[in-house]
């Protein structure tokens, strides 16, 4: 029950935070420079996200071949850029992760 309550309780936080800035800016015309800027949002979080985790899985900074993190990323980003494709990226990303792990260690 506590855990419900939680859960709960986050999403509220969650929406009276956000709700009102969302209900604003819809009734405004926005700055085409903050339109265009606001573009890179997805993009910059993504990237917060993910690049720690990969460059440090462990907390220290680990760029050899013995980090899998790296290797699946690379391979993914690769996979990304050839095909344009979302779930061939996921796929052969985690596989090459995966794969990774296993045979170095």
């Amino acid at each position: 029950m506590n855990e419900f309550i939680l859960i709960t309780g986050m999403a509220l936080v969650t929406f009276v935070v956000r709700y009102p800035v969302l209900a604003l800016v819809g009734r405004f015309d926005l700055p085409d420079g903050m339109v265009r800027a606001l573009r890179f949002v997805p993009a910059a979080v993504l990237t917060a996200i993910i690049v720690p985790e990969v460059l440090l899985p462990e907390g220290n900074l680990d760029l050899g071949l013995g980090n899998a993190h790296l290797i699946g990323a690379v391979v993914a980003a690769l996979i990304a850029w050839r095909t344009h494709s979302l779930l061939w990226t996921i796929i052969l990303g985690m596989v090459a992760f995966v794969a990774w792990g296993v045979l170095v260690g």
